[in-house]
C-alpha cells in the first residue's frame, strides 16, 4: 500500500468513525423519550381540557412530535406531494344567513374566485396518479373577508381519531426506511402492522380498499371535510357542520387492473384528464353540500360527532346542497401556482369556526407549521397564489421571502406614533371572534369512551356496498395484505376485519394463506345507500370512447355513431394501427390521433370497433386484444362490419353491454350511447 492509499484508508476510517457516532441501531426495548430525553408516559392521546375538550398548546410532546414530522421533507410536501390544481369560482344557491354570517355564503349573485388542488396522499411527486390511495381535495376561496381554506379528502373519515398519531401512520405508510420500498402503495408490512395495532383505522381502511381509492377522474370524485366544524350566525348561535363536494358527473372509479395498467401507460392520467377537459371547455362542476346538527343534538347519535373515524349517515343527517363550484381555468405556471399554494384549515372567515375534534385541533397547528419549512419562512401568504384579494394590515415584518416594503417606523401595537394603527375591530364591525364555548375538565391525555367503537361504521360501509363493490374490496385486501411478508401481521389483519364482517375476513384470509376466523363481533345490519357508487349520477358527458378503424372502414356508419356520441357530450377518439389519415371504403378520410402503440383500452371508457375491409392481420389482432381487455373491465362495446365479426369470433357477442348492429338491432346506437353513460356492466359474465 503506497502513501496515497494509506491516507485514503485513514480518511475513510475516520469518516466511518464519525458517522458511527450518529448511528442509532434500533429502538427495541427502549423507553420512549422526547428529543430532550424526557420519558413519555402517553403517546396515544394529545393533552386536552377534559376527555372531549380542545387540545392544549402546552402539550410540548405533541408539538415536538408533529413539528419534527412536518419538517421531514425538503422541499416536497411530506404528504400530498403529487398534486394538480385549477382555478374557478363558487356561487351560493341561497343565503345561509340562518346558520352562518360568512359573506361568501349569502348572495347568489356573487362569484367567489377559488383555487383547487387535487392530490394523492402517500406517493412522492414522481409517483403514478392511479395508485390505490386517498385523494386530497383542497379549495382556497378568495373571499372579501379574507382567505377561507376548505381542506378535504375524497373519503369522509380518517385513519385516526387524534392528530398525535399522524406521524406514526405516515411513517408506516411511506416506503420502508431501510430500503425506500415500496412507492405509493399500502401493500407492505409496516403499513398493515400499524393498521392491526390501531384498530380505530378499520372504517377508513374499508374506504381505502374500496373503489373510492381508484377515482376515474378528479372530475368524478367526491370531497369531504372529514372534521366537524361550526357554523356561527350573526346572533352567535352555533351549529355543527360537515362539508361535502358532490361532483355533477357522479362518482366513478377505475378497476384495479385498469389502474395498474394506466399507471404504466400514463402516470399523469388524472391531471391530463382535468387539464384537457378545462382546455376544451368541459368545465368540471361540484355542488357544495353541508350536513348540519344543532348543538342540542350533539349527543343524540350512536356515535360521537367529533370522531373523525365516523361519518354522519346521510339518511340520518341529510346533505343540503347550498352552492356550486365551477373550474374554468388551468394554471399558467405549475410551480408558481399548484406547487406553491399553501392550505391551512385555520384559514377561516367570520361565521366558520372549529369544534373540539382532536384530529382537527392537531391540524390547526400542523398545516401552518408545515408551510413554514416547505415555503421557506413566514411570508408564504405573500406569494400570488396565496395572497388574499382583500387588503391585509398588521405589524408582522421581515422574514424569508418578504415582498411587502413596509414604510414608517411603527411595527408595534399599541402605539401612539401611528394613531394606534393598524387596530382591531369589534365582531359587529367584521372582526373575527371565536365561538364562545364553556370548557371544563382536568388536563389529561385520554380519549372519551364515546370514541371507542371502531367497527360499527366499518360494517355499515360494507353493508352499503353492491355485490361488485364488495368483491372489489375482497380483491383489494387480497392484493394489498397478500404482499405482506410477515405472517403474524397478515393474521392480525384478518382477525381485525372479522370484527367488520366475518365473510369478508374469511374470503381474503383464504386468498392470502391465513387461517380463516370462525367468529366475528359485528351485529350491525344498517346500511346507507348514499355510500354506494351504484347510486351515483351517470352521464355520457365527457366520457372517452375509442373508435377503432382501419383502411376501408364504413364512413357513414362510423360518422353516425360519432355524431350520436358527440350529441351527448361524449368524446370519440380515432384509434388505428398508425397515426395519421385513415381512408374509408368510400374514399372519405378520418384522422387517427391515437394508435395501438400509444394507447390501450384502459385509458378509454368505451370502445367502438368498425374495423375496415383493408384491415391487416396485425390490426385485427390488436383490435381484438383492445376489445377483450375492455370487456374484462366491464366497459360498453359496440361493433359493426368487420368489427362485429371479430367480436363474434371472440365469443363476446350476446354479452351484457356488447351491442352489435345494425342488422341485429336497429336501435343499437342509442343503446350504446346509454351504455356509455352507465359506465360499467357489472353483471356481465366474464368468459
Amino acid at each position: 500500500m503506497d502513501m496515497n492509499d494509506e491516507k485514503k484508508s485513514v480518511n475513510e476510517n475516520s469518516k466511518n468513525e464519525q458517522l458511527e457516532a450518529f448511528r442509532s441501531r434500533d429502538n427495541e426495548d427502549k423507553v420512549m423519550t422526547t428529543n430532550q430525553g424526557l420519558k413519555i408516559s402517553e403517546d396515544e392521546f394529545s393533552l386536552k381540557a377534559g376527555e372531549r375538550g380542545p387540545t392544549l398548546m402546552e402539550d410540548f410532546h405533541f408539538r415536538e412530535k408533529v413539528t419534527h414530522f412536518d419538517h421531514e421533507r425538503i422541499p416536497e410536501r411530506v404528504v400530498h406531494a403529487r398534486g394538480f390544481g385549477a382555478h374557478g369560482y363558487f356561487e351560493v344557491y341561497e343565503s345561509m344567513k340562518p346558520y352562518t354570517k360568512a359573506k361568501f355564503l349569502q348572495d347568489p349573485n356573487v362569484k367567489t374566485p377559488l383555487f383547487v388542488r387535487f392530490s394523492t396522499v402517500i406517493g412522492s411527486r414522481g409517483s403514478k396518479e392511479t395508485a390505490r390511495d386517498v385523494r386530497g381535495f383542497a379549495t382556497k376561496f378568495y373571499t372579501e373577508e379574507g382567505i377561507y381554506d376548505l381542506v378535504c379528502n375524497n373519503m369522509p373519515v380518517f385513519f385516526m381519531q387524534d392528530a398525535i398519531k399522524f406521524p406514526d401512520f405516515v411513517h408506516a405508510n411511506k416506503p420502508e426506511p431501510h430500503n425506500e420500498i415500496p412507492q405509493a402503495t399500502a401493500s407492505h408490512d409496516t403499513f398493515w402492522d400499524w393498521i392491526s395495532q390501531n384498530q380505530e383505522s378499520a372504517h377508513m381502511v374499508m374506504w381505502t380498499m374500496s373503489d373510492r381509492a381508484l377515482p376515474r377522474s378528479f372530475r368524478m370524485m367526491e370531497g369531504f371535510g372529514v372534521n366537524t366544524f361550526r357554523f356561527v350566525n350573526e346572533e352567535g348561535k352555533g351549529h355543527f357542520v360537515k362539508f361535502h363536494w358532490k361532483p355533477v358527473l357522479g362518482t366513478h372509479s377505475l378497476v384495479l387492473d385498469e389502474a395498474e395498467k394506466i399507471g404504466g401507460k400514463d402516470p399523469d392520467f388524472n391531471r391530463r384528464d382535468l387539464w384537457e377537459n378545462i382546455e376544451m371547455g368541459n368545465y368540471p362542476e361540484f355542488e357544495l353540500g353541508v350536513q348540519i346538527i344543532e348543538e342540542k343534538d350533539e349527543f343524540a347519535f350512536d356515535f360521537d360527532i367529533l370522531d373523525a373515524t365516523k361519518l354522519w349517515p346521510e339518511e340520518d343527517v341529510p346533505v343540503r346542497l347550498i352552492g356550486k363550484m365551477t373550474l374554468n381555468r388551468n394554471v399558467d405556471n405549475f410551480f408558481a401556482e399548484t406547487e406553491q399554494v399553501a392550505f391551512h384549515p385555520g384559514n377561516v372567515v367570520p361565521g366558520i369556526d372549529f369544534s373540539n375534534d382532536p384530529l382537527l385541533q392537531g391540524r390547526l397547528f400542523s398545516y401552518l407549521d408545515t408551510q413554514l419549512i416547505r415555503l421557506g419562512g413566514p411570508n408564504f401568504h405573500e406569494l400570488p397564489i396565496n395572497r388574499s384579494v382583500c387588503p391585509f394590515h398588521n405589524n408582522q415584518r421581515d422574514g424569508y421571502g418578504r415582498q411587502t416594503i413596509n414604510v414608517g417606523r411603527v411595527a408595534h401595537h399599541r402605539n401612539a406614533l401611528a394613531n394606534n394603527s393598524p387596530y382591531p375591530v369589534s365582531e359587529k364591525e367584521g372582526g373575527y371572534a371565536h365561538y364562545q364555548e364553556k370548557v371544563e375538565g382536568h388536563k389529561i391525555r385520554a380519549r372519551s369512551d364515546s370514541f371507542k367503537d371502531h367497527f360499527s361504521q366499518a360494517t355499515l360501509f360494507w353493508n352499503s356496498m353492491s355485490e361488485p363493490e364488495r368483491q372489489h374490496i375482497i380483491n383489494a385486501f387480497s392484493f394489498e395484505v397478500g404482499k405482506v411478508k410477515t405472517k403474524e401481521v397478515k393474521q392480525r389483519v384478518v382477525d381485525m376485519f372479522a370484527n367488520v364482517n366475518l365473510e369478508l375476513a374469511k374470503a381474503f384470509a383464504i386468498n392470502i394463506g391465513c387461517t380463516p376466523p370462525s367468529t366475528g363481533s359485528s351485529t350491525v345490519t344498517k346500511s346507507s345507500p348514499a355510500l354506494s357508487q351504484e347510486n351515483t349520477p351517470k352521464k355520457a358527458y365527457t366520457r372517452k370512447v375509442a373508435i377503432l378503424i382501419a383502411d376501408g372502414f364504413d364512413f357513414q356508419q362510423v360518422t353516425e355513431i360519432i355524431a350520436a356520441l358527440q350529441a351527448e357530450g361524449a368524446m370519440p377518439a380515432i384509434v388505428s394501427d398508425r397515426q395519421g389519415i385513415i381512408n374509408s371504403s368510400s374514399n372519405n378520410q378520418l384522422e387517427a390521433k391515437h394508435s395501438f402503440i400509444t394507447d390501450s383500452s384502459v385509458v378509454f371508457d368505451a370502445v367502438y370497433v368498425d374495423g375496415g375491409k383493408n384491415a391487416t392481420p396485425v390490426f385485427q389482432m390488436e383490435a381484438c386484444q383492445f376489445v377483450k381487455e375492455a370487456f374484462m373491465h366491464y366497459k360498453p362495446i359496440i361493433g359493426t362490419n368487420e368489427g362485429k365479426q371479430w367480436i363474434e369470433k371472440e365469443k363476446l357477442g350476446g354479452s351484457l353491454g356488447v351491442f352489435l348492429g345494425p342488422e341485429e338491432n336497429p336501435d343499437f346506437v342509442n343503446q350504446f350511447v346509454q351504455g356509455v353513460a352507465s359506465h360499467r356492466f357489472w353483471s356481465r359474465v366474464i368468459i
